[in-house]
């Protein structure tokens, strides 16, 4: 095994220390605490240490002063599709056992292998994301606070940077940014865990104590339910674990496949019968996607609910399942704990993980305590086929409700596009996502906000502002930001209404537009691509855009699309013919669609569409990291 390759971290953002006796973590700080909510703010470009930006506007368009009309609710996101591209999808290695691992599916373009250097490797190292020290991670675990202190577990290969012999890690934090990696949490050493120590949740008691449930893999591949309780509750770091002498508590039920029975959710407290519940993802014969529901009083002794949680036809394994209350209050701005009640001004979110396309879906709706179902708002973006989380690389999600920022904190896995080669090489594989807080958008009324924990800016060292920038159709404006590696930009984009209306006057609607089957930012339409060029070398060789697009339907409505341009395009010729008219334009095209030279990245266009109201600017938020 090559070694871990030591991070590259500015300003000591990321705590490496193993030692329990490492200085105290800073306290957390909630002052200026904000809520994802619908904002207008100045342009501005905040780094915490900088790298160069570039405006991208490759598109017919002119800046306009006014917010476009005409709001509409939440669409369900972008299908991922590879458009007529050509991919070569690698083989899975952990469809058998049934668990979150990485597979470079969809894409590896260009195919081959890049020669790394251990700098290139070393630069690749994020400093405010957290990270193991090195070696492979994925699944975020049991998440909570407990006497002062954040803790996140997570799955981990203590042996190497690929997927297996995956144990529990564990960390702390005061204020979810700076980390302190404890030992392990969990390890597989017991014949119902011995294939791995898998996702688990944890449920916090009124009387203080915590309840972990977990799965485990038995010696002959068996799901089952697992419980353990930490074994010196005093102790605030919580650094040792004690496995119940009753696991497993849970076994597959009659009709659910052995390897179909996995990721316990947090447990909630039913107000009918005051006792707990918790739900289990798996599916059926037919392939449909559900969530299970127990009942327990004591968290050794289940009984298996008659009724489904939910069940949505064709959506496949669900995985990692999450359910949390959200406030549809209009001014609320606070998230709930896992129990509160059912009622008027609370709606539930349920959130599965679907196994087949490595995606989480979430929906709003109601949940009914006497029958333990939980039904959508709106069947059409039901679990599975309307809303995610996350239009990139995120999955297995899990939240927690936080009581000392009254909020509910949202953690992702990010499983990178790098190829297990590099990973190798680099002695690390994945990172988890910026924590974010998540509350319901009570003014569409029909999705989720998300944002950035507020600790985040505290990394913020210095800040430059760039007001009144004029973008021309064609124009890359660079903006000289210093040389740095981290960023934390907000910018904010206003479009002509006056070119808007002659444009849509000249060439009525456009067609449906989707960004992950879009021609990225090479394509053009009457409003977009516009946006940011991040990453980039000074000779645009390597960027990555991150744009909006603006559509305008047959109803006269304009809708907005925001998506991440990591593709590289190998239909230079077909652009050079199309858009010889615009050589200059065309000059850029050829130049800068590309994120990187290396060929043996998952490239692809992301993105969704996004609920733009009457009177809203274009805003967004940008973190780099390395």
């Amino acid at each position: 095994m090559i070694p871990a390759v030591p991070a590259t971290v500015d300003g000591g953002v990321h705590d490496g220390a193993q030692s329990a006796n490492a200085p105290l973590l800073p306290e957390t700080s909630l002052k200026g605490q904000r809520p994802p909510a619908r904002q207008k703010r100045p342009s501005t470009v905040l780094p915490a240490i900088a790298w160069t930006v570039l405006l991208l506007a490759l598109a017919g368009l002119v800046v306009y002063r006014q917010g476009h009309g005409g709001g509409q609710a939440a669409a369900p996101g972008d299908q991922v599709a590879a458009a007529g591209r050509v991919v070569e999808v690698a083989a899975s290695r952990g469809v058998v056992q049934g668990v979150s691992e990485k597979s470079t599916a969809p894409a590896l373009l260009g195919g081959g292998a890049y020669d790394w250097t251990n700098a290139m490797l070393a630069w690749q190292r994020t400093a405010f994301h957290f990270q193991p020290q090195k070696n492979w991670m994925n699944d975020p675990n049991g998440p909570l606070y407990y006497k002062g202190w954040y803790h996140l577990f997570y799955q981990w290969n203590p042996d190497g940077a690929v997927w297996g012999n995956i144990t529990w890690g564990h960390a702390v934090s005061r204020d979810l940014v700076h980390w302190l990696h404890l030992p392990l949490a969990m390890v597989p050493d017991h014949w119902y865990d011995i294939n791995g120590v898998w996702t688990g949740s944890a449920t916090q008691l009124p009387d203080g104590r915590i309840m972990m449930l977990y799965t485990g893999s038995t010696e002959d591949g068996v799901q089952v339910q697992l419980l353990a309780e930490p074994a010196d509750p005093s102790d605030p770091l919580l650094r040792r674990w004690a496995k119940s002498e009753a696991n497993p508590v849970l076994v597959p039920p009659p009709g659910v496949g052995l390897t179909d029975f996995r990721d316990p959710t947090t447990a909630w407290l039913n107000p009918a019968d005051k006792a707990w519940r918790i739900a289990i993802g798996s599916k059926n014969q037919e392939h449909a996607g559900l969530a299970l529901v127990y009942s327990t009083e004591d968290f050794v002794h289940y009984d298996l609910l008659p009724t489904l949680l939910h069940v949505v036809q064709g959506t496949g394994m669900w995985e990692c399942v999450d359910f949390y209350p959200v406030s549809a209050e209009l001014a609320a701005g606070v998230g709930l704990d896992t129990s509160a009640a059912p009622g008027p001004g609370v709606k539930h979110v349920l959130k599965a993980s679907l196994d087949y396309d490595r995606n989480d879906y979430y929906a709003i709706g109601t949940y009914d305590p006497a029958t333990d179902r939980w039904a959508p708002d709106d069947a059409a973006i039901d679990v599975g086929i309307g809303l995610r989380y996350d239009y990139g690389k995120f999955y297995a999600s899990k939240t927690f409700y936080d009581p000392v920022g009254r909020r509910r904190v949202l953690w992702g896995w990010i499983g990178e596009s790098d190829s297990e080669r590099a990973d190798v090489l680099k002695g690390w594989a994945s990172l988890q996502s910026i924590p974010r807080t998540v509350l319901m958008d009570t003014k569409t009324g029909s999705n989720l906000l998300q944002w950035p924990v507020v600790e985040v800016e505290n990394l913020r060292m210095r800040g430059k502002r760039f007001d009144g920038l004029d973008l021309q159709p064609g124009s890359v404006v660079p903006l000289d930001v210093g040389r740095a590696t981290q960023l934390d930009i907000e910018a904010v984009f206003q479009v002509q209404a006056g070119a808007a209306a002659a444009g849509s006057v000249a060439a009525g609607a456009e067609a449906p537009y989707n960004c992950s089957a879009s021609a990225g930012a090479a394509g053009r339409g009457l409003l977009g691509p516009f946006g940011l060029l991040v990453v980039a070398d000074d000779s645009l060789s390597e960027q990555t855009a991150v744009y909006f697009y603006l559509v305008r339907g047959a109803d006269g409505k304009l809708s907005t699309h925001f998506c991440q341009d990591a593709f590289r395009y190998a239909r230079i010729d077909l652009n050079l013919h199309a858009f010889l008219i615009t050589s200059t334009l065309i000059c850029t095209i050829l130049n800068v669609v590309r994120s990187s030279r290396a060929n043996d990245l998952v490239k692809a266009v992301y993105g969704s569409s996004v609920p733009v109201l009457t009177g809203e600017d274009l805003s967004v938020r940008i973190l780099v990291d390395h």
